[in-house]
């Protein structure tokens, strides 16, 4: 198996680059928060400033998602308590910019996880293309119901691992608290053990158009 060097984008968590570890790869993390497991596999910073350092096959970013999802449009005309609406669009602008610099990034495959996008997001990202595929924990392992859409460049769609009876909407049903935003942004581990998997076995001069 060759051994990719993996770059997994706004992740704190270390829960992708950590599946990736597991399997002989040369996984790091990046983001504006130190990593949760204080491992030295983390790179604190903006991942947009790293995009052009090497990474051979694989960047598996997880963007936040607040102001791109069809969810939270309603907020772009009507914003919430203390909030302005040139904030709000100002946010979107930040986000779709974050988003397009990862879909747009000089790495061989890519893959960004998102939920579904409002068409004022999609307007702002360059090159957008419709999302390859959506999957939910439940698909693999989980007994939960979350479902998430998967942008994918040269990247096949995931292969359901162990589907699961019991489901439940956990993550949505969430008490409110400070810490609320950290739960509900927490990847599965089954779906990260999944890219890995399938993911990590892909040959050097095996190109999958998505």
């Amino acid at each position: 198996m060759t051994a990719f060097r993996v770059l997994v984008a706004c992740e704190f968590s270390g829960t992708v680059r950590n599946a990736f570890l597991a399997r002989g790869h040369d996984a790091w993390s990046c983001d504006l928060l130190p990593a949760e497991d204080g491992s030295n596999r983390h790179i604190r910073g903006d991942a947009r400033d790293i995009l052009n350092d090497g990474w051979d096959l694989l960047m598996v970013a997880h963007p936040p998602c607040t102001r791109l999802c069809n969810s939270g449009v309603r907020w772009l005309s009507s914003p919430p308590p203390g909030k302005t609406r040139n904030e709000m669009w100002a946010e979107l602008e930040e986000g779709a910019a974050l988003f397009s610099a990862f879909w747009n990034a000089p790495i061989e495959r890519v893959c960004i996880e998102n939920p579904v996008m409002h068409r004022h997001a999609k307007e702002r990202i360059r090159n957008y293309q419709e999302f390859a595929q959506s999957v939910q924990p439940w698909q693999f392992g989980h007994p939960e119901v979350k479902r998430t859409c998967l942008w994918l460049r040269n990247l096949p769609p995931l292969v359901p691992t162990a589907i699961v009876e019991g489901r439940e909407a956990r993550v949505h049903r969430m008490s409110p608290g400070p810490n609320r935003w950290r739960e509900r942004s927490r990847f599965f581990t089954g779906i990260a053990e999944a890219m890995a998997d399938q993911w990590g076995n892909i040959s050097t001069t095996e190109r999958i158009a998505a």
